[in-house]
């Protein structure tokens, strides 16, 4: 039997979301397997939910994940992971990086970010979770905009995934532009050590 994976990566707009996905989708493609792919983005120019479906082994289904059928979880930003939670299925996998992207309304002083509530219900939660340092590594590797590459690095090196290393790394390798190629290789690379 083929294996099979559901994976939906949560973020906000401008953090690779559907990028992640079409690197895990064309991975789990040369790897032989099938793949469907399907995003919500919304107002993701500015900074709004994004939600991307990747849907790996199973033929026979449409692209987008229903409630309480993920087996994976990685979320880029907190409360994203928060406002996703519910197409996790229980005792699923939930990947998340610990920094928060504060709304406008926060920025400007009109409302308030429950930062730590937010940690304390994603720690209180039945799912196998792992806190990710994404964005402080991304930085480390050249650019916080490669958080969504120091979490791919991350997700391959819980074994969790039907293909290799080499495979998710070649992909993305292939599809970030080349001047991008040695700095997402580096994040790639300090996430798998997270």
């Amino acid at each position: 039997m083929k294996p099979s994976l559901d994976i939906v990566i949560a973020g906000v707009g401008g953090q690779g979301t559907v990028l992640a996905s079409r690197v895990l989708a064309q991975a789990a493609l040369e790897a032989g397997l099938s793949a469907k792919t399907s995003e919500t983005i919304g107002m993701a120019q500015r900074e709004g939910t994004v939600q991307s479906h990747v849907r790996i082994g199973k033929d026979e289904c449409g692209p987008v994940i229903g409630a309480g059928r993920a087996d994976v979880l990685l979320a880029f930003e907190p409360a994203e992971a928060v406002r996703a939670l519910g197409l996790l299925k229980p005792g699923g996998f939930l990947m998340v990086n610990d920094y928060f992207i504060r709304p406008v309304t926060v920025t400007l002083g009109t409302s308030v970010y429950p930062t730590d509530a937010i940690m304390d219900y994603l720690e209180n939660t039945p799912f196998q979770l792992k806190v990710v340092r994404a964005f402080e590594t991304a930085v480390a590797a050249g650019s916080f905009k490669t958080v969504n590459t120091v979490m791919l690095g991350a997700l391959i090196a819980t074994g969790s995934l039907p293909f290799t290393r080499e495979a998710v790394l070649k992909v993305l390798l292939d599809l970030v532009p080349a001047k991008a190629r040695a700095m997402n290789e580096k994040a790639f690379e300090l996430g798998a050590k997270l």
